[in-house]
């Protein structure tokens, strides 16, 4: 993805946050979107829509789908790619935590987010996984910044010292975070 005004795909996911919710279907956002927001910073080129689950409930994909397609006031429409934004929808779980709670939820002009712990803990998934650049910018932004409001339990120690070893910038934060839990 492009980068692209930071403030509409807030304005975006704030409609798709609000169609969601009346279909009382949890969900939060990540991505680069994130950090941009926390940052004041004009342009992202990312983000993400984690959608709750659970047993005895349609697939997310197949739940968002139908929320947008019963909802009077929202049509889809064929645009030039220089308006289209897309937002991937991911199954909790699978990114961010199976349970969208309001410990792993904060609220960023009313369109809900992972937390700061649960962001760092999907990114830094998706980093062991991509080895992207992207994904270490953003959680060096967020740990840095944010590292007292990191909860360490839900941190993959492992995986965590291994970003670490191959992105020094994080050591102090993340020894911080250590420091903060083991005093």
């Amino acid at each position: 993805m492009s980068a692209i005004e930071t403030s509409r795909l807030l304005q975006a996911a704030a409609v798709l946050s609000q169609l969601l919710r009346a279909k009382s279907i949890s969900h939060a956002f990540y991505g680069s979107v994130f950090v941009a927001a926390l940052a004041n910073s004009p342009y992202c080129d990312e983000m993400f829509c984690i959608v709750e689950g659970g047993q005895g409930r349609p697939h997310a994909f197949r739940r968002v789908r139908d929320a947008i397609a019963t909802h009077d006031d929202f049509m889809i429409t064929m645009h030039p790619w220089t308006n289209r934004y897309h937002i991937e929808i991911l199954p909790a779980g699978e990114t961010g935590p199976r349970i969208l709670s309001g410990s792993a939820v904060m609220k960023i002009q009313t369109v809900p987010f992972l937390s700061i712990t649960e962001f760092i803990r999907a990114k830094l998934k998706s980093w062991s996984i991509r080895g992207s650049a992207r994904d270490v910018g953003d959680i060096l932004f967020v740990l840095t910044r944010y590292w007292n409001r990191v909860d360490i339990n839900r941190i993959p120690e492992n995986d965590m010292n291994h970003f670490v070893a191959a992105n020094s910038a994080a050591a102090s934060a993340w020894l911080a975070v250590i420091k903060m839990y083991r005093t």
